[in-house]
């Protein structure tokens, strides 16, 4: 079976739920148009977010980017025109004061060095998802990965460091393994915290880790999914669901 796209999932607020798209088009910074486009700011210049914010898995968000819209506490805004809206019904919610942002040239990624969209592979996510007795959908929500990749073996993707690969005819450089946050240690819908999660998903990746993969990356195995870079050359073509994807 070959290596494809299988999902392709866009977090249009930067730490807010996700959007799962059939394709997205890249933007000349790397990063695919529409992720992490806006973001909520507290009053003390900090991203409202999973790092900064526990209480942020209860803003529940559903979009409509075909009319550019998302529903949040069971009201729906225009993502281009109600912006301070929405920053103020976010703030009423978590009881913080909220300002919104936006940057449509490159967003707002967590890696500025590498600001490509993150990929993993799905047998890792259900390697993953096993381990803990998560469903597959609780742990993709964990780690907001962008692009999933079918047809292959768990964590194919950690030979890929230093090189790139071809999705869809879109070069992508595979830069590192993401070193995680708190976040993932959390529930993403109930905000419940999995005890002793960073220890139990540092054992389970290293006792996984595959048979000749480099691990001159890895001076701790709390990382997964991997932060990418795409050169501005890229930029305008399109990555699709059943996309193949082939190292280079």
């Amino acid at each position: 079976m070959p290596a494809i796209v299988a999902l392709l999932r866009l977090h249009p607020i930067k730490g807010l739920p996700p959007a799962d798209v059939t394709e997205a088009r890249v933007l000349p910074s790397g990063a695919l148009a529409f992720d992490r486009r806006w973001a909520l700011v507290d009053g003390g210049g900090r991203y409202v977010n999973g790092k900064n914010y526990s209480g942020i898995h209860s803003l529940q968000a559903a979009y409509d980017l075909s009319t550019g819209e998302v529903t949040i506490g069971g009201q729906t805004y225009s993502l281009h025109r109600d912006g301070a809206a929405i920053a103020a019904r976010c703030g009423e919610i978590l009881g913080t004061s909220c300002t919104w942002s936006e940057n449509a040239d490159a967003g707002f990624p967590d890696d500025t060095d590498s600001p490509g969209p993150t990929f993993v592979t799905e047998a890792s996510v259900a390697v993953v998802a096993r381990g803990f007795g998560f469903d597959m959908e609780a742990a993709r929500r964990r780690f907001r990965a962008n692009i999933e990749i079918s047809g292959t073996d768990a964590f194919w993707e950690d030979y890929l460091y230093g090189r790139s690969v071809s999705v869809g005819g879109v070069r992508i450089e595979a830069v590192n393994p993401c070193a995680r946050c708190v976040v993932p240690s959390r529930d993403a819908v109930t905000g419940d915290v999995t005890a002793a999660f960073q220890k139990r998903f540092a054992d389970l990746r290293r006792a996984q880790f595959p048979a000749g993969a480099s691990t001159a990356l890895f001076n701790h195995y709390y990382r997964f999914t991997v932060n990418t870079r795409i050169a501005a050359s890229e930029a305008d073509k399109t990555i699709r669901i059943g996309d193949p994807c082939q190292p280079i």
